[in-house]
């Protein structure tokens, strides 16, 4: 999920908590937990600043993401905690273990992916029935704070329902996802999915020798096609490897690619990120003379 789902997610678990009973610290302790929480897996995106193997897209999502790091940044977050407001208390480790947890598990969903079982798999997990931004969740987040100020409820029993209403949100639109996957790759030999910023709406990149159809697709109709790609697939990317690393840990990476051969370039793209003609997940180097 991006920046700000990940923060109205902290946010969103603060205000499920019941603090009538907590000091201000533990509440300042709680809400930095829940916010910090919902945010630290992405504390990678630091190893920009000394990549030069052209690493960056395994080490993103990568460890830091990992289920097995769960608790490891809950007991930095609890330690924090009590350096900055001396608070001890077990249910700010637990609140931290939930917070981490909900920001490397909603990952999994969208297109992206994570190494969630690093380092004892490589394997970037990807589901793609949601997407990286989800006006959705972003509308339940929003209904849940207006109604928490107009209802006399509780503002932190609708913030529970606010969890509930997200939850099933993404079991529903994964449930479709999942439908649809299995109805259509048996067509392909390689296939991935993503979830469009419609709800219910997917695209579906499948893959057949060295060609790479990508459609639209929902339950409620047939693919719509909407362009369908050539592979260079016999082109040697000894070159391009050599002297655009990332190209190499773009193809270890995605799923699949689409390798371009033209008369000037040479590069790999994930078609997955494919808009407007381009994926922005595109590698290249110019060919000499």
């Amino acid at each position: 999920m991006d920046t700000i789902t990940h923060t109205l997610f902290g946010l969103t678990l603060y205000g499920a908590i019941n603090k009538r009973n907590y000091t201000k610290e533990q509440k300042r302790a709680l809400l930095f937990t829940t916010v910090v929480g919902s945010q630290i897996p992405d504390i990678d995106v630091v190893s920009r600043l000394w990549d030069t193997e052209g690493q960056y897209q395994m080490w993103h999502r990568g460890i830091t993401h990992s289920i097995f790091l769960v608790p490891v940044w809950a007991l930095v977050i609890a330690l924090l905690c009590y350096l900055f407001w001396r608070v001890k208390d077990r249910r700010i480790f637990l609140m931290g273990v939930l917070a981490v947890f909900i920001h490397n598990t909603s990952d999994l969903f969208n297109a992206w992916g994570t190494g969630y079982f690093e380092p004892f798999s490589s394997i970037r997990i990807t589901f793609g029935t949601i997407p990286i931004i989800d006006f959705v969740i972003w509308g339940i987040i929003l209904s849940g704070f207006i109604l928490s100020k107009k209802s006399k409820w509780p503002s932190y029993r609708i913030y529970q329902y606010v969890w509930l209403a997200i939850v099933l949100h993404i079991v529903f639109q994964t449930s479709q996802g999942y439908l649809i996957y299995q109805q259509t790759s048996t067509n392909y030999e390689q296939m991935a999915l993503s979830a469009s910023f419609a709800p219910w709406n997917y695209t579906v990149i499948g893959k057949n020798g060295n060609v790479v159809e990508i459609s639209h697709r929902n339950l409620w109709s047939e693919p719509i096609l909407h362009v369908s790609l050539t592979s260079s697939e016999d082109t040697n990317l000894d070159d391009l490897f050599a002297q655009k690393p990332e190209a190499r840990t773009l193809y270890e990476w995605s799923p699949f690619v689409v390798v371009v051969d033209e008369d000037d370039i040479v590069g790999i793209y994930d078609p997955r990120f494919y808009r407007n003609g381009q994926s922005f997940l595109f590698e290249y180097i110019e060919k000499e003379g």
